[in-house]
């Protein structure tokens, strides 16, 4: 058995932020972790249907990453476990929210469901059911970006591409494609590994024989880095510099981000197969927890201020549930529309 690293001593140096930021911060995972909550209430009740895969405890690698972004004007390409994505990406939770049960004022008008939320204002590239998917997806999005500026003489054209995946998706042949012609043609992407250690049912140190990802990247000659996926701030300095290289052109980046879901692979998953130890152990480090002490820490923020923001973002969802509920169903009459790109 290779040896498990649950806890390395992590190299990065956390983001300093201000009091709004830390704020923003703080009330972007919140609203990721009480909208997934939420989600697994309705579909117990019978309200939501299909696979729903929820994304609570890595709220820190989403917020992290696209909020060191542009918001729609960068891209960001997700995968099934895509829905606090799309919040981090702007998406309103109402249009998120709708598109999960499948209604008519869903960001995918009530065709994608869970996996396959999209948004072509706010840049979201698509939630994608097969791991993998996603990551030829958003390098082509990252080559038209340095093709018009390059090429066609597009000033404005400095957007960056973040593409999310999992563990499991690294062993396999589109991440080592991909990676290649990146680095080969520096484009502007970042390449995010959201590693919570399981691959569906099989424990990542089991399934890898190079188990830290984030070594990978010297194959290709570009930067590659270990952070704290726990650690909002850790995470988000990361990707700061990354999104600074990939907009400066200088090209990939790819972070390795140990996080931890919370929940089963899905909300059809027993979750039998993760020991009490190690869910008690990964549920100490709650991202939540750990931004909220510390700005409290820094007398950035107070008690109240973040209860203020809870109680702000429980009503946000509230109201995305009854919109949702109230939305109409896709007409059926339109069967065949959004099939092709002039719809």
């Amino acid at each position: 058995m290779v040896q498990e690293r649950a806890f390395p001593a992590f190299q990065t140096v956390p983001a300093q932020v201000t009091r709004e930021e830390g704020l923003m911060l703080y009330e972007d995972m919140v609203l990721g972790r009480f909208f997934e909550d939420k989600c697994a209430e309705m579909y117990y009740r019978g309200k939501m249907f299909g696979f729903v895969h929820l994304y609570n405890g890595q709220e820190a690698v989403s917020t992290g990453v696209i909020r060191a972004m542009r918001q729609s004007e960068d891209y960001v390409c997700s995968t099934y476990r895509d829905h606090v994505h799309a919040l981090s990406c702007g998406v309103p939770a109402r249009e998120v929210m709708a598109e999960l049960f499948g209604k008519a004022t869903g960001c995918s008008k009530g065709r994608g469901g869970s996996m396959h939320l999209f948004s072509a204002e706010h840049r979201l590239l698509g939630g994608f059911a097969f791991i993998g998917e996603g990551i030829p997806v958003a390098t082509g999005a990252a080559f038209q970006s340095k093709y018009r500026r390059e090429v066609l003489g597009d000033e404005s054209a400095d957007q960056v591409t973040a593409c999310f995946f999992g563990d499991g998706t690294t062993n396999n042949g589109q991440f080592f494609e991909c990676l290649n012609m990146a680095a080969l043609w520096k484009l502007p992407i970042i390449f995010v590994v959201e590693n919570n250690k399981w691959a569906i049912g099989m424990a990542h140190d089991r399934a890898s024989s190079q188990t830290e990802i984030y070594k990978k990247a010297s194959v290709f000659g570009m930067p590659g880095y270990e952070v704290d996926g726990m650690d909002v701030l850790a995470v988000r300095g990361v990707a700061q510099e990354a999104v600074r290289r990939a907009r400066a052109g200088e090209g990939p980046t790819l972070i390795e981000c140990l996080t931890y879901r919370f929940r089963g692979h899905s909300l059809a998953d027993p979750d039998e197969l993760r020991s009490k130890e190690e869910k008690e152990a990964w549920l100490a480090r709650d991202p939540l927890k750990k931004l909220s002490a510390y700005l409290i820490e820094q007398s950035l923020v107070t008690q109240s201020e973040l209860k203020d923001i809870e109680k702000k973002v429980q009503a946000v969802v509230e109201d995305a549930v009854k919109f949702g509920l109230e939305s109409p169903e896709p007409d059926p009459s339109e069967l065949y529309k959004y099939i092709f790109a002039e719809d």
